[in-house]
């Protein structure tokens, strides 16, 4: 069961530091040469995720391990494709790196390139209808054979009485062991970026059916 940051009321704190726990905070990304409002407000997510998960720290206790999605190794390598896949992430983990936290690689590297190869094939847009229907059935099954890795790996590697920072796309299948206690960090700039990344689909939207009212038939 996940509780919500700054939505709960803490029970005994005890409980929570004898068990295994997970803080989450979900992935956020940045499209290439975005709007300087949107990366100012994906910049204040970081910095609440961080405050928030400092809380957690002082509370429940430091992070022990960091899990991070599209990453399938661990030390000074996991570090660097952290960095280079997300610059808010990776700030967030620097600075549990420095207290002494390690990066356990979460995903098998052969089937992460079988999952990104299928999803490049859903996105070019496939005409065949049996093609699309095949690319997905095969799509689907490698990411529950993917979300199935990265439980396992979670549950090997976290050990009793430590947290784990696990930092995936908000609509994860994952399903973690029974015995985690997730804490699900949602600071209130992940709205922000939510709305402002709906009221830009909904504007794109409008244009493209105004464009195609407007062709000649």
């Amino acid at each position: 069961m996940s509780e919500e940051v700054g939505r709960i009321e803490m029970p005994s704190v005890g409980d929570f530091k004898a068990g295994r726990r997970v803080y989450f905070v979900p992935l956020v990304f940045t499209p290439p040469k975005a709007q300087a409002d949107l990366l100012e407000k994906v910049s204040r997510y970081w910095e609440q995720v961080d405050a928030h998960v400092a809380n957690l720290e002082l509370k429940l206790g430091s992070v022990n391990k960091v899990y991070h999605e599209l990453v399938p190794v661990g030390g000074k390598d996991g570090a660097k494709a952290i960095e280079d896949i997300n610059k808010g992430s990776y700030q967030i983990t620097k600075a549990r790196l420095e207290k002494g936290a390690e990066i356990q690689p979460v995903e098998d590297a052969e089937l992460l390139a079988e999952f990104m190869d299928w999803s490049k094939c859903l996105a070019i847009g496939l005409k065949s209808q049996n093609a699309i229907v095949m690319v997905y059935q095969l799509y689907s099954e490698t990411q529950k054979r993917r979300n199935e890795y990265m439980a396992k790996q979670i549950d090997a590697t976290l050990k009793s009485g430590e947290t784990g920072l696990v930092l995936m796309l908000e609509g994860h299948q994952v399903q973690f062991p029974s015995d985690i206690q997730v804490f699900y960090v949602a600071p209130p700039a992940l709205d922000e970026v939510k709305r402002w990344l709906r009221e830009r689909d909904t504007q794109t939207q409008k244009r493209s059916k105004k464009r195609s009212r407007s062709k000649p038939k």
